[in-house]
């Protein structure tokens, strides 16, 4: 059995991010990904079941939009709280908390008998999700060869998109077996299944992140889950079987140098991508119904189309992220996006609605190819270990914020001003993103951020604004 020595948290950091990616390494990945299929499924099963959703509760407008975007409140406190709980307890036990939170605000949803035990549910769902994703993605980042990190993280993207497509299936076959009057809450309830199973395998599969277990609780724990993860023979030099003394995590370290300017444009990036997104995503089978008619298997088939373009973005941007940077991405998404939305509202009503839903589908590309897939690795890689999870955190919380001004105010603006008009005004939100990569020029691919943080105090890690991927 190979045998390997290590003196510090960094010996740790350099095993881990030289090792290789094996079939079992993916499962794994995929594993750590599954939150964010239960939350794509959830988000496509509530938009598919929107129709019948408002005619159970006789729901206005507003109404309709709390409900939506109540999820997102608690998304964002899950999201900032849960980010820095990661940090201070660990990988692991963050990942069964969330998952039994999502199994059961899925049932609870499903089953509620009115809208005040809908939105409690809702919310809930909105907490663990918002735990989920700053759990997930810094696991991967602390898992997986640094050459792949960024990729892996993106792939989340793809993921999202079967989920959607799976969430489909299920509509359809609820809708052809003739449940059309309780559709969304067999599809929703339905969700709970995946959930639990992925609560199951995290259980038998998964370990704590042994770069984490390096810097909180000691090189001896580190070692051992190093030996169980890669099965190797691990041995501890010196006077190091406790975790090397660094400075504690808060939110306060990521808004002081050399931080702030990279939690800013997290920030922003993080709002703008989630709010064009979930402004258009969620209501998508809407869209579709306004374009091509009011059958519900219309805004099935819409929705499925849809997941095809989302699929292909998010493929590529996990396999070429990690050579190009999240930044070019990023951008080249922002285009594409601003471009699709204004073609949209310049073409309305002069074209065939085929080309207006091509447009939605070129938005959706340009979305999962840049700024929703890789705003996650922006995030996520832009901080070290002892703050990863409380950097992810806070991106999430700000998704959350975009994901509520989006889901609460689309409904409003598509009644007063239509649909045309409404895609004119979404294009201001990628320009303000691409402005503020263009503020901020911060590139986190094969930066140097574990040497942000040594012997306790936080450092600039006297590198270039920019760093052009090797």
């Amino acid at each position: 059995m190979r045998e390997v020595v290590i003196r510090s948290k960094d010996d740790v950091a350099e095993f881990v991010g030289d090792q290789p990616m094996t079939r079992s390494g993916l499962g794994v990945v995929l594993i750590a990904l599954g939150g964010v299929f239960v939350d794509a499924y959830d988000f496509a099963s509530l938009g598919i079941g929107v129709p019948g959703l408002r005619a159970e509760f006789d729901l206005a407008p507003s109404q309709l939009g709390t409900i939506t975007a109540i999820m997102g409140v608690g998304a964002v406190i899950g999201g900032v709280a849960g980010g820095h709980l990661t940090d201070k307890i660990g990988r692991l036990r963050m990942f069964v908390v969330d998952l039994v939170c999502l199994v059961v605000a899925t049932l609870g949803a499903a089953l509620s008998p009115n809208i005040y035990a809908l939105l409690f549910f809702r919310f809930l769902m909105g907490v663990g999700v918002g735990l989920d994703y700053p759990v997930a993605f810094s696991f991967l980042a602390e898992f997986v060869n640094r050459t792949r990190r960024a990729g892996s993280i993106a792939l989340w993207v793809f993921l999202w998109q079967v989920a959607v497509a799976v969430s489909v299936f299920v509509a359809l076959a609820i809708y052809w077996l003739g449940h059309v009057e309780h559709l969304w809450c067999f599809a929703v309830g339905f969700g709970a299944l995946p959930a639990l199973a992925i609560l199951l395998l995290r259980g038998r599969y998964m370990s704590e992140s042994p770069l984490w277990a390096a810097n909180h609780v000691g090189l001896a724990e580190a070692a051992r889950l190093l030996e169980k993860t890669y099965q190797v023979k691990v041995r501890v030099e010196g006077n190091l079987a406790t975790a090397t003394k660094v400075a504690s995590a808060s939110y306060a370290t990521i808004f002081a140098k050399p931080y702030l300017a990279r939690t800013i444009l997290v920030s922003v990036v993080s709002i703008t991508q989630s709010l064009e997104y979930f402004a258009v995503g969620f209501y998508l089978p809407s869209i579709s119904t306004v374009i091509f008619g009011s059958d519900f298997v219309y805004a099935a088939i819409g929705t499925l189309l849809s997941t095809i373009a989302g699929a292909i973005g998010g493929l590529l941007a996990a396999a070429y992220v990690d050579r190009l940077g999240v930044r070019r991405l990023i951008i080249t998404g922002y285009c594409i996006v601003t471009v699709s939305l204004l073609l949209f509202w310049w073409t309305a009503d002069r074209v065939s609605p085929y080309f207006s839903i091509v447009l939605i589908y070129g938005f959706i590309l340009g979305q999962t190819l840049g700024p929703g897939s890789v705003s996650a690795s922006l995030a996520t890689l832009s901080y070290p270990t002892l703050l990863r999870g409380t950097g992810a955190g806070w991106a999430q919380g700000m998704v959350r914020i975009g994901t509520i001004i989006g889901l609460f105010f689309f409904p409003l603006l598509l009644a007063k001003i239509g649909l045309s008009n409404l895609m004119l005004a979404l294009a201001l939100v990628p320009v303000a993103g691409l402005l503020s990569l263009w503020m901020v020029k911060w590139e986190p691919v094969r930066s140097r951020s574990e040497d942000d943080v040594i012997e306790g105090h936080m450092i600039s890690p006297n590198e270039p604004a920019i760093e052009s991927p090797r």
